[in-house]
This record gives C-alpha cells, sequence and structure tokens, in this order.
C-alpha cells in the first residue's frame, strides 16, 4: 500500500522466538507497509544478548529496515531478576550505547485474588534502573499497570529526560502528569477495537505531538487480525484509527508520531545498533 510519511514502531519484540520462523518476511512486510524503523525492548538479561543480535543493520529488498535496541528487567519477569543484572545492565549501556532502558516499570495487576508479584522487589528494581537511566542520560521505556501513582512519583524523584509510557490507558489527569514529566504516551492494536470507547475518547483529547504509535507485537494485536500474531507490520491500523479519531490525514499522523519519537529519543536515520 502506498505511504507518504515513513512510521516508527516504537514497541516490537521482535526478538521474541514468535517470529523466528519468519522474521526476515516480517521486515519485507514491513518496509511495504511504512515502518522503516522498530524500537525493540529486551525483557530480561539472559535475552540480552539475543535482542542485541537481532537488533543488528537489517536490509530488505525495499532499503534498509533500522532496528534500534533498548536494555532493561521487565516487571512481569521479576523472580527472574537478580542483583547483578543491575550491574550488568549499567556495562552493557556503557558497551552498546542502545536507544533506551526498557521495559521496565510495574505491574501491580491482580487477577481474581492472586498477589501481586513482589511489589515492592519491582519498586527496587524500577527505582535503580531509573537511576542507570539517568546517569547514562537515556530516555525509558514504561510498561505499567494499575501503578500509575507509584511509578509517577519515582518518576518525578528521578528528574529524568522522559521516555514512553507504553499502552497507556489511564486518565486524562494521569496523561497529563507523564507529559508534563516530558513523557509520550504509546498507543497500539488496542486502539482499532471499537469497543475501546474510553482508550479512543483519551486519544481523542489528547494533543497529537504527545502521542507515538507501537505494536506490541507479537502480542496486543490490532481488530483487522483479531485472533493472530501481531506483527509490526499492522503499524498502518493503529496509524488509521487514530487519524480518523483526531480528523486528520494518516500522514500526518505518521508524520507528527515519527517526528516525536526522534524528539525524545535522539533518534535520526544514520542511527544504527552497536555489535
Amino acid at each position: 500500500m502506498p505511504n507518504t510519511e515513513q512510521m516508527i514502531d516504537t514497541h516490537c519484540h521482535l526478538d521474541f522466538p514468535d517470529f523466528d520462523p519468519d522474521r526476515g518476511a516480517v521486515l519485507e512486510s514491513c518496509c511495504q507497509h511504512g515502518v522503516f524503523d522498530i524500537i525493540v525492548p529486551a525483557v530480561s538479561a539472559d535475552t540480552w544478548r539475543r535482542t542485541r543480535e537481532i537488533c543488528q543493520d537489517r536490509h530488505t529488498s525495499l532499503g534498509q529496515l533500522r532496528l534500534h535496541l533498548a536494555l532493561g528487567l521487565h516487571p512481569l519477569f521479576i523472580d527472574q531478576h537478580q542483583p547483578q543484572h543491575l550491574s550488568e545492565l549499567d556495562h552493557l549501556i556503557a558497551q552498546h550505547r542502545p536507544v533506551a532502558i526498557g521495559e521496565i516499570g510495574l505491574d501491580f495487576h491482580r487477577i481474581g485474588k492472586r498477589a501481586v508479584n513482589d511489589p515492592d522487589k519491582q519498586l527496587a528494581f524500577f527505582d535503580k534502573q531509573l537511576m542507570i537511566a539517568k546517569q547514562h542520560a537515556l530516555p525509558v521505556i514504561i510498561h505499567n499497570r494499575k501503578a500509575h501513582d507509584p511509578c509517577l512519583s519515582l518518576l518525578a524523584q528521578t528528574g529524568l529526560s522522559g521516555g514512553i509510557i507504553h499502552a497507556f490507558n489511564g486518565s486524562i489527569q494521569q496523561a497529563q502528569r507523564y507529559i508534563d514529566l516530558g513523557f509520550l504516551l504509546g498507543f497500539g492494536g488496542m486502539l482499532t477495537f471499537t469497543r475501546s470507547r474510553k482508550l479512543r475518547e483519551l486519544a481523542r483529547q489528547l494533543p497529537l505531538d504527545t502521542i507515538v504509535l507501537e505494536t506490541d507485537a507479537p502480542d496486543m494485536t490490532v481488530s483487522a487480525h483479531h485472533g493472530e500474531r501481531n506483527s509490526p507490520a499492522y503499524l498502518h491500523f493503529v496509524r488509521d484509527t487514530l487519524a480518523e479519531i483526531k480528523q486528520v490525514s494518516p500522514a500526518e499522523v505518521a508524520r507528527v508520531t515519527t517526528n516525536n519519537v526522534r524528539r525524545v529519543f535522539a533518534l535520526h536515520t544514520t542511527d544504527t545498533p552497536t555489535d
């Protein structure tokens, strides 16, 4: 399909085994649909090497597709994280200079009567990774479920220069607090479902210069591919839905959201991952 503006998928786990059978074909499809930059956030120490290797320069028949590395310790894998992983993270950042620290954050979501998974350890690891990001002057990619108040409190104390709140679904008031701290808000596949009325209204209210596009592939797919593996090549569905909600052209959404990412992540077309 024709595209007048290139897009950036700000959150795609392209390193996950789900893409092992056809990663090259997925990348070709991305270029065909206007996605030439993808940020790939790591989730645990035992996947950092794999993520780095996946993020080497990729060339397709339509040109170079840039995969940008982010390194972090995801809260959903808190049981796997050890104190030494923090010092390893600090060392790898200095060595490989990722575009961000992520995916990090807090997940206080409960299912039934299940307790939150070690909230104290989550808070400790989140705080320490925020400090590492500040020391290296890097933005962060934050996963947050049911923990906006403690997240906002830690961000305000740390004084970071910003980043992205991945898959944001909080209130307009919480959104403004993140924006005031220099953060962009990520919108993905859930926006494409007509039943996501609250999320769509939030997107309508927010200025376009505070929003970025994401897929979270292989998870959280778009409505047109419900029940299937998500793909970064589906980012145009999010772009088009946001354009409809905001009553602007898809090209305008692509242009502004891409500029938003480049501004906060200091991302340039010449950026390439390091070995």
